[in-house]
């Protein structure tokens, strides 16, 4: 007798429309044991202030300069930073074999709260909404200078995190990065082949299948993607075509700072940790010429796997061939939608 096909039990490959990369998902590999690396899990209570953190209100930072004594959010330009505005031009550049160009940017970093122990989904609706409004004149206000601008969060010490005291960066540069580049052409190849925006329909079958969505209100829509490669990733995105942060309505926004905060409580219910993960924002460049063809979006990639302490590493097969994922993305949206959309620090 033939073998008949089960997505969650036999290996097969998904293809990422929003990049035209593939993954390799082999569900079978759920059953084995783990004997690898367990990662450490951070002290769960942190003090409200901690006089030695470079970003709580009145330190001093890494770079010499103190923070003002602020009470909401707070943005600088980083001490450190990866881009510099005014970069000189490459001095050497030989064609196709050792090709180089000069980028302008700058970077900046954004306390989200002056409190040193509240990571976004355990602060009130009012300071999420604050870092909303933020991350929109941020992108508003670069967006006249260069070409591109990341907003995003790297969250927790696994994830690179170098500081606890809950921040996120934006990153603006004069050119393009390799993501934007291949998201803006299969958006731009889907709308003139289809005559709609790929995200919009892709986010209609969504809708209509129902079975990889986490979260729901009136203006977004938080799902593990049909091609997520990350064990328990998220593409977040609004029910109705906006471009990039700024053109968000003042609903979408509330809307907005209330989706975050129960998708990341449900992040964090799932092992009861603060759950790491890497975060950004998608929207269109600020090139010139139509458009129409982005939907804005942010991507949630959170390594965790097996619990608190078992992560995913991205390696071997992974560096060298394809992505690849053993637990289903259908698996996965299950599992965070039997979590608690309450925080579990603020139960009873």
């Amino acid at each position: 007798m033939e073998m008949q096909f089960d997505p969650a039990e036999h290996p097969h490959r998904r293809r990422n429309a929003l990049t035209g990369d593939w993954v390799l998902v082999s569900p079978h590999r759920t059953k084995r044991p783990w004997q690898g690396q367990h990662e450490r899990v951070a002290a769960e209570r942190r003090p409200a202030y901690d006089p030695q953190c470079y970003l709580c209100p009145g330190n001093e930072r890494a770079g010499g300069l103190t923070n003002p004594p602020y009470d909401s959010t707070f943005v600088f330009t980083n001490d450190f930073a990866a881009l510099m505005p005014n970069a000189p031009a490459v001095g050497h550049a030989d064609g196709d074999l050792l090709a180089a160009e000069a980028v302008a940017g700058t970077c900046r970093v954004i306390c989200f709260s002056p409190r040193h122990d509240l990571s976004l989904p355990e602060l009130e609706l009012p300071a999420i909404r604050g870092v909303v409004d933020l991350w929109a004149a941020q992108v508003a206000e670069l967006r006249e200078t260069y070409a591109w601008v990341q907003v995003f969060e790297n969250k927790g010490a696994v994830m690179g995190c170098s500081n606890p005291h809950p921040h996120g960066q934006i990153w603006a540069s004069s050119s393009l990065p390799n993501e934007i580049l291949k998201e803006d052409q299969h958006q731009r190849d889907y709308l003139a082949k289809h005559g709609q925006p790929l995200l919009g329909d892709y986010l209609a079958a969504e809708l209509a299948s129902g079975e990889r969505l986490v979260v729901e209100s009136a203006h977004w829509v938080g799902l593990v993607p049909w091609w997520a490669v990350w064990p328990f990733e998220v593409l977040l995105l609004p029910k109705q075509q906006v471009t990039h942060l700024p053109e968000l309505s003042e609903d979408q926004r509330h809307s907005l700072s209330k989706i975050m905060r129960e998708l990341l409580s449900r992040y964090d219910n799932l092992f009861e940790t603060s759950f790491p993960y890497s975060m950004g924002w998608h929207g269109a460049p600020a090139t010139e010429g139509d458009q129409s063809h982005w939907w804005l979006h942010a991507h949630y990639y959170p390594p965790l796997l097996r619990s608190a302490t078992v992560k995913k590493f991205m390696v071997g097969y992974e560096m060298l061939a394809e992505a690849q994922r053993d637990l289903t993305p259908e698996h996965a949206a299950a599992r965070l939608c039997e979590q608690d959309p309450l925080h579990y620090r603020w139960r009873g």
